[in-house]
Formats: C-alpha cells, structure tokens, sequence
C-alpha cells in the first residue's frame, strides 16, 4: 500500500464516508479552503493509479469509490507510526498518549476490560 499525501488522505476520507462519489460531491465535502476542480480531479486520479479508488463511468463523467477500507488503511498507517515514533511498542504509545493527558484513567480501564474479555 502506498504512502497517501494529507490532501490524498482528506479525499480517501470524504470516499470512505459517502462510499460512491463524482469529483463535484467530494468538492462540496471539502471543508475549508477548497482546491480548483482540476486540482482535485487530478487528486482522485492519483488515488486510482496507487490503486486506492477506481471508477464506475457515466459517459464523460466518473464515480469513484474506494477499494481500500479504511479498517485497511488505518492498521498500516497505525502500524507505520507505532514503528515511526513508538519503536513498535503498544506500551510506549498508550503511556505517551497518558502522559500527554489524551487518554483518561477510565477509558485505561475500558482498554483493560476489552483486552481482558478477549482472552
């Protein structure tokens, strides 16, 4: 799976959510400053060549639609980044995330009783 830029991940996000979409309903997705419609058709195209959306045709105009799922996507980019910043270490992560007061004593304990029922 290839490495998405910020604005490839905010169009896979937006696809995730609506499913199926032409380049005009991701536009009005997009919160904030929006890209030129080239731009972000361009985007979307890049997302099909690395194999991350294809496309149903409607004479000219295209919808797209994600073949990766997020589930997908989220445990490599989870995985990537426990490597990256956490030397693959689950421990290091919660205890940074503790530490920088992201995550409370109770849902510490919520993580504990979902572990301890899987066993």
């Amino acid at each position: 799976m290839l490495k998405l830029t910020n604005k490839e991940e905010e169009v896979m996000i937006i696809l995730w959510r609506l499913k199926k979409a032409f380049v005009k309903e991701i536009m009005a997705e997009i919160e904030g400053d929006k890209p030129h419609y080239n731009t972000l058709s361009t985007i979307v195209r890049n997302l099909e060549e690395k194999k991350y959306v294809s496309h149903e045709a409607f004479g000219n105009t295209h919808r797209y639609f994600p073949l990766v799922t997020l589930e997908a996507y989220r445990k490599r980019f989870v995985n990537s980044k426990l490597a990256e910043y956490f030397d693959n270490s689950y421990k290091s992560m919660v205890s940074f995330f503790a530490k920088e007061e992201k995550i409370s004593v109770e849902e510490l304990k919520e993580i504990i009783d979902l572990i301890e029922k899987k066993k």
